[in-house]
């Protein structure tokens, strides 16, 4: 375990998003849940208005099919991810953004271990819909290259210069974390990338950045 590492749960780290006001609003979160548990193609439109309680009326005032939701369903999850981990990242380590490079990893340890996991619904997503021009998929594309956007400004905030190449190279760590776990069944894949960003940080800050 990392120095420092606290036992704060996953739970207290990402919050649970804002409860839904509107049909549409309870549309898009049932679905969220389901299709993370079960996958795009074995849910079925009448599964999300059950679970959301409202009526097909009120889908089909809202969404001309189960494709409209289903890219609505990514942006949602897109939305609340992003902040959560961004909330959570910072309530574990700082605002210091080095720390923060690394307090990514710690808080995906947490998520690795958590009961709940079922993988990462962007990647899921990407393999169930293949073709890069579905809109499903491109959903799923724009979360992870905000993402990696994100960490090439947090790695020029941490004074390291050739922020594109470290934004690449720490995308390959964490999406290789990701594959170790869900694949491999690795629940320390967070732990074995982290060590390895530590090195990476190191290779690419110039020596007066370190002091």
């Amino acid at each position: 375990m990392p120095a420092g590492y606290s036992l704060k749960s996953l739970a207290e780290l990402f919050d649970l998003p804002d409860l839904p006001k509107t049909g549409r609003d309870r549309l898009v979160v049932a679905a969220v849940e389901l299709f993370y548990r079960n996958g795009f193609q074995a849910v079925g439109i009448d599964q999300v208005i059950d679970k959301a309680g409202v009526t097909k009326t009120t889908f089909y005032k809202h969404f001309e099919s189960k494709d409209d939701l289903m890219v609505a369903a990514v942006h949602r999850r897109d939305e609340w991810e992003s902040a959560a981990w961004a909330r959570a990242v910072r309530k574990k380590v700082g605002e210091d953004p080095v720390a923060q490079l690394l307090g990514v990893f710690d808080v995906m340890d947490l998520w690795f271990n958590d009961p709940d996991f079922r993988g990462c619904l962007f990647i899921n997503t990407a393999v169930e819909f293949p073709n890069p021009h579905d809109p499903v998929h491109e959903a799923a594309a724009v979360h992870k290259r905000n993402a990696r956007n994100g960490w090439r400004d947090q790695a020029r905030a941490a004074g390291i210069t050739d922020a594109e190449t470290f934004a690449d190279e720490y995308t390959l760590l964490f999406e290789g974390a990701l594959i170790l776990r869900q694949a491999h069944g690795r629940n320390d894949a967070a732990r074995l990338a982290r060590a390895a960003v530590e090195r990476l940080i190191k290779a690419h800050r110039p020596a007066r950045a370190k002091r």
